[in-house]
């Protein structure tokens, strides 16, 4: 049989509290959902592509790092998706006028048009709206949070860009831990 164990019931109110959290969990997970696949079928990106466009389209050209502070995002993870970008004409690395020692990411012009065009994404409203709750609201959000993630064992995995493409990525899968079911 499988490996499910019986647990006893929990008191109502845990269950209450464990639904509404699932049900938040469920919603922001939907928000993001909808929002890639209109990007998807509206302009032919990724919903983390199109992020990645939308934020040079405001701040400019950038470093990578910068470009992944913007993002609330990983450097690795920006690259991932800053190399198909360019492979797809709609950025380019170039020098810094400022700075020739510098690498930016640049939009170009196939890449602005298609800003224009594409839809707000989910993640610059996920951000708006944690910034705009107050700060003890976001620290308890940001404990509970950072508290599940640590039980769940996902502490030392590395948080990609929403929905990016997993295979185009190296494997961060720490050694001690071992392959689930379905990878076995």
């Amino acid at each position: 049989m499988g490996s499910h164990s019986i647990r006893p019931t929990p008191p109502a109110e845990v269950s209450g509290e464990v639904r509404a959290a699932m049900d938040g969990v469920r919603r922001l997970v939907r928000l993001l959902r909808v929002s890639a696949r209109a990007s998807e079928r509206l302009v032919g990106i990724s919903g983390a592509q199109l992020f990645i466009l939308q934020t040079l389209a405001e701040s400019g050209p950038c470093s990578i790092n910068t470009l992944a502070e913007r993002t609330l995002t990983h450097q690795s993870s920006v690259s991932v998706v800053v190399t198909k970008l360019i492979e797809q004409g709609l950025v380019s690395r170039r020098r810094s006028d400022e700075d020739g020692r510098r690498v930016e990411v640049a939009l170009e012009p196939k890449g602005r048009a298609l800003v224009r065009k594409a839809p707000p994404m989910a993640q610059a409203q996920l951000i708006s709206g944690l910034r705009g709750l107050k700060p003890d609201v976001r620290a308890g959000l940001v404990q509970g949070l950072d508290a599940w993630v640590r039980a769940l064992g996902l502490d030392g995995d590395e948080a990609p860009l929403f929905f990016e493409d997993e295979s185009s990525r190296p494997s961060r899968r720490r050694k001690t831990q071992e392959p689930t079911d379905e990878e076995a």
